[in-house]
């Protein structure tokens, strides 16, 4: 929290913002090019004076006064996460609509078809996949809701959880939770889909109850699990995640995993890794 840069931000936003670009009159006697404090205030539905006291640095605005500012002083996304974060307080979503980042999509082509691949929120919801992903998971489901989250899906449906081997359920069950746990606190208190997801899991899995409770928190950046291709059946997958700047989004990606064999020549003392199918890029 730094409310002295706060009150320097806005006071800068606000200079850039002309009267007409909020609807309001320029008149003829007027000072400055942009907005007054007071204009700013009437706007946001605030008292004057409290206006002035964020520009002063001595006042902390709520979550709901700074995306009124926000949308006042006509702040980009990243002028207002700025905001958010010189205030202290945690960014609520604008809106419930995941949108894939064009980075996100621009390295999920770039895998091709032959490593398994997929963006998906810090709700795990899948926004995108390839064919090599869908071909383990199955299509992604259309309709993009919170029930269609991958966690609710495999604390509710044995379907999801057959496509690992019985022995990784209890571990990726807890690895899911963990990484969960993270996204919810980044997102706030005060975000509907987070309070959602949780609320509809903990009424309909005790099993998500319990591990809930235990309060684990861990990013998922690299594990081995082993999944049930419906081809080639049980696969040892290495798993690797790159996390988006805020963590809303992360790219993940499968190998097959690197079990080394004894070669007999050098009677057991190196090991030598079987060929792969594929290689992840370098990102």
């Amino acid at each position: 929290m730094d409310l002295p840069q706060l009150g320097a931000f806005l006071r800068s936003r606000r200079d850039r913002v002309r009267p007409a670009d909020v609807g309001l009159p320029m008149g003829s006697r007027r000072r400055v090019a942009g907005l007054r404090r007071d204009e700013v205030a009437q706007l946001a539905h605030v008292s004057t004076d409290y206006y002035i006291e964020i520009e002063r640095g001595t006042a902390q605005p709520s979550s709901a006064v700074l995306d009124a500012f926000a949308e006042v002083l006509k702040m980009s996304e990243d002028e207002r996460a700025h905001a958010f974060t010189l205030a202290g307080r945690h960014q609520p979503r604008r809106s419930s609509g995941a949108v894939l980042h064009p980075a996100m999509r621009d390295l999920l082509r770039r895998f091709g078809n032959d490593v398994p691949a997929y963006v998906s929120t810090d709700l795990q919801i899948v926004l995108a996949q390839n064919e090599a992903a869908a071909e383990l998971h199955g299509p992604i489901p259309e309709s993009s809701e919170l029930t269609d989250s991958y966690v609710y899906r495999w604390f509710t449906d044995p379907v999801v959880r057959a496509q690992f081997d019985e022995s990784c359920h209890e571990a990726e069950a807890e690895a899911l939770i963990a990484d969960l746990r993270i996204g919810v606190a980044r997102r706030g208190p005060g975000d509907p889909d987070a309070r959602a997801l949780i609320e509809v899991l903990t009424a309909h899995s005790s099993w998500f109850a319990r591990l809930w409770a235990q309060q684990d928190v861990a990013i998922r950046r690299s594990e081995t699990k082993r999944l049930r291709h419906p081809e080639r059946g049980p696969i040892d997958y290495d798993c690797y995640a790159l996390l988006s700047e805020d963590g809303r989004e992360r790219l993940i990606w499968y190998v097959p995993a690197k079990v080394f064999v004894a070669d007999a020549a050098d009677d057991g003392r190196v090991g030598k890794a079987p060929d792969r199918r594929s290689s992840p890029p370098t990102v």
